[in-house]
Order: C-alpha cells, then sequence, then structure tokens
C-alpha cells in the first residue's frame, strides 16, 4: 500500500475493496493466489457451513485473536510483577509469560527470514526491544536457579532478573496500540505520532551537533590541568539542561568565569531554540495528519488488512500459537508427510486451536449471509444498510404528494454526459419547432 496516494485509497472503491477484504468476502483463488475472487458461501445460511478452521485467514478474525492474546499477554504479565517470589522459582504465570514471549520472538525471526529488511519498522524495533528485555529477565532467572537457595548469587540475579521484568512495565502497556489501531481514533493518533518521530529526527540531529561542540568545550576547559577530574560531572549537567532541570550555580568553581558564561549560552541555545524548533515540528506534523486525519486512518487501515490477507495455502498460527505448528507439526510430520494429508492434519489442528472462536464467527457469518441474501432481494449491494429513513418508507406516500416525480425532475443524470444531454434537448426543440412549422403550412394550405 502506497500510503502517499490517500485519495486513492479514501475513494469508495477502494475502500469498499478493502472492506470486503476485512470482512472475507474477497478471498485468494486455491489455483491463483495473485488473483482475489469472491467467497463461495458468503449467502449460505448454514451454520455449519461457515465452521471451518480456514476462514481464521480473515482479517478481522485475525486481528481479533491478537487483541485477545495481547490482553492475556498482558494479564500474565501483570500477574507475574504483582506476584514476586522471594525463592526465585518459576511459577505456572511466569512460565506461560516466556512461553508467549518466545512465540512473538519466534513468529518475528519467522517474518525477518521470508521478507527480509522491509519488514523493520517501528512497531518491530519496539516489540523486539521488549522482547528483549523478557529474554533477559528470563536468561537471569534461569542464572539464579543454577545456585543455591539463599545464597548472595541467587538474590542477586532473582533481583536483577525481576528488575528487568518491571522495566519493561511501559512498554507492555503502550504495545497494546499496535493492535487497537483498527479503531479510527487510536489510528488517527498513530499516525500523528508516526510523523512526529519522523520529524523529531531533524531536532537531535541539531542536538547531536551542539552537544559534541559544548562537550569538547567544556572537556577543554577541564583538562588545562592535564588532568580529566570532572567529565562524568560535565555530561550530568549537560543532560539535566536537555531535561530542563539546569543548575547554575555548581559551576562558578569550573573554569570561571568561562565556564559558567558557556552553560548559560549552552542552556539558552538548548531551551529557548532548540526545543521551540521541536514544538514548531510537532505542531507542524500534527496539523498536516488531522486536517486528513480520516485518510490518513483509511491509508493505514489499508495497509493493515493487506498485511493479514494470507496465501490459500498458508496455515495461520498467530503467536504463541506458532510453537505449536514448529515443535508438533512443522517438525515431526512436514518433512515426510503428503501435502494433502498435512493440510488436512493443520486443519484439524486449527480447528482444535481456535474453536472457541470459531463458534462465534461462524454464528456472525450465518446472520451475514441472510443480511447479504436481504440485500440482493431488494437489489441492493452486499453490504447494504437500512438507514431509519428507510424503515418508513411504507408509511409515506411519496407518488400521492408529488416528491416523487419532483425528485425526478430534479436529479442529476450521471449516466449520460452533460453535452449529450444538451445536445438531445436540442433535437427535441428541433423536433418540435418542425412539427409546428408542418402545422402552419397545413393550416395555410387549408385556408
Amino acid at each position: 500500500v502506497d500510503l502517499h496516494a490517500l485519495r486513492v485509497i479514501a475513494s469508495s472503491g477502494y475502500q469498499k475493496c478493502i472492506s470486503h477484504l476485512w470482512r472475507g468476502w474477497l478471498v485468494q483463488d486455491e489455483d491463483d493466489p495473485s488473483r482475489f475472487v469472491d467467497y463461495k458461501l458468503k449467502t449460505d445460511t448454514s451454520y455449519w457451513a461457515h465452521l471451518d478452521p480456514d476462514r481464521m485467514r480473515v482479517p478481522q478474525y485475525q486481528n481479533a485473536v491478537q487483541i485477545i492474546v495481547s490482553l492475556i499477554f498482558l494479564g500474565l504479565y501483570t500477574g507475574a510483577i504483582n506476584t514476586i517470589n522471594p525463592s526465585g522459582d518459576l511459577d505456572i504465570v511466569e512460565g506461560l509469560l516466556y512461553v508467549f514471549t518466545l512465540g512473538f520472538i519466534c513468529d518475528e525471526v519467522g517474518k525477518f527470514y521470508k521478507v527480509g529488511r522491509f519488514y523493520l519498522g517501528f512497531w518491530n524495533v519496539f516489540n523486539s526491544t521488549l522482547y528483549a528485555l523478557l529474554a533477559v529477565s528470563f536468561i537471569m532467572r534461569c542464572i539464579a536457579l543454577g545456585n543455591f537457595q539463599g545464597t548472595a548469587e541467587r538474590e542477586k540475579y532473582n533481583t536483577l532478573s525481576y528488575n528487568f521484568l518491571a522495566f519493561s512495565a511501559p512498554m507492555f502497556w503502550m504495545r497494546l496500540m499496535l493492535y487497537l489501531d483498527g479503531f479510527r481514533f487510536f489510528g488517527a493518533m498513530l499516525v500523528v505520532l508516526k510523523v512526529m518521530f519522523r520529524e523529531s529526527l531533524i531536532f537531535f540531529a541539531l542536538l547531536l551537533v551542539v552537544l559534541i561542540g559544548f562537550l569538547q568545550a567544556f572537556v577543554g576547559m577541564d583538562q588545562v590541568d592535564n588532568n580529566l577530574t570532572a567529565v562524568q560531572f560535565i555530561v550530568t549537567e549537560m543532560a539535566n539542561g536537555i531535561m530542563g532541570s539546569p543548575e547554575f550555580d555548581v559551576w562558578d568553581r569550573f573554569a570561571p568565569p568561562f565556564g559558567l558564561i558557556l552553560y548559560y549560552i549552552y542552556t539558552f541555545i538548548i531551551t529557548v531554540i532548540l526545543l521551540n524548533v521541536l514544538i514548531a515540528l510537532y505542531n507542524s506534523a500534527y496539523e498536516d495528519i488531522t486536517q486528513n486525519a480520516i485518510d490518513e486512518y483509511l491509508a493505514l487501515f489499508s495497509q493493515k488488512t493487506i498485511q493479514f490477507v494470507r496465501a490459500p495455502d498458508e496455515n495461520v498460527f498467530i503467536a504463541p500459537f506458532n510453537l505449536i505448528e514448529i515443535i508438533f507439526l512443522s517438525i515431526p510430520f512436514e518433512w515426510w508427510m503428503s501435502k494433502q494429508s498435512y493440510e488436512r492434519l493443520n486443519d484439524i489442528v486449527m480447528g482444535i486451536i481456535y474453536s472457541p472462536l470459531l463458534v462465534v464467527t461462524a454464528f456472525m457469518e450465518q446472520q451475514t449471509a441472510r443480511q447479504v441474501k436481504f440485500n440482493r432481494s431488494r437489489h441492493e449491494s452486499d453490504d447494504d444498510t437500512i438507514e431509519e429513513w428507510e424503515q418508513m418508507l411504507d408509511q409515506t406516500d411519496f407518488e400521492g404528494s408529488g416528491w416523487h416525480k419532483r425528485v425526478e425532475d430534479s436529479k442529476p443524470n450521471v449516466i449520460q454526459d452533460d453535452t449529450a444531454i444538451k445536445v438531445e434537448k436540442l433535437q427535441q426543440q428541433v423536433a418540435e419547432l418542425m412539427e409546428m412549422l408542418k402545422t402552419q403550412q397545413q393550416s395555410n394550405g387549408g385556408g
């Protein structure tokens, strides 16, 4: 999806196609994956016809599973961090948390292996950082378990493990935003944040140049006596200046009066100039996005839908269920079993794993099939919805009131070209004029 072509993406035809892909009404042809065909059972009102594991390829169902799994993942983390084991032993909640993490890591590695460097993006790096922190926490816990209970080494590594686990808490909650971008508010805000992060690169480039220059100046003043003793102090105070809490009193004793004067200049450039540049960049990015908030959301939604589209022969094992595929299906069976038998085995396993969701989706598709058949009986589009004013049609006499005729007369003709309509009217007027001339000639001849 080219996110720069907002007008094309936001057009009704494009969004109708995306909507049908999202709802599973358009599926890939089994013989030619490059072609998309209508879902054959779209109008089938049988419940059992829709109870099919292959329907988990539908983007909206995959999105629902990801949201549910993410909430469970967050719940496991909350349970693990709020029930710390002083002994350092792994309980069921922590074990499941690390199993989920392993599934997510395998999913990221598999996608990167198939797609390559083009798969890397902001959220991939963000998730990989979170999984790395959890992996370090697990490794620290394993090292702690390798020591005898009650020893200082076990307590040390156990504390480190929980510290890494607690450190990742903000990232757990921020991760939810990735799966809530299907909602318009979160989708538009994610686009704003993405553009803001991109614009902030300009600020950090300017900041880096300024920091290097002033750091070199302060370090040069410190080594006048051939002894570097205040490097840590310089770095700390420069960081405080960036964060908006500079301390000027401590610079009175640093290379007076040059140190204090230089720090005043540094603080002025950072807080007055560069931070205002950053605010201006953020404001510009926010205005640009909010002016086209709907189009930006539709572009993000289209990209999300296309990412969910899978080949007909690809099995849907969303992390952490991909561990089941790797351990119990791919390794023991895929290398020797026939393709048809292996696909049947995968369908059985998918049916068992996703059975609670399939029960719900089959009922939803049954209701949708009835709605589609009803719309077709009214000669409307499959996704048409009855508005409130349409429910009052049988209680209003448009013909008797003359309203129908006035609407027909004022309705624009979108089928014929405007020039063709004018030529047709001109031909009618010429025909009427010729008829009048004939009538006039007949009346004169008869006289």
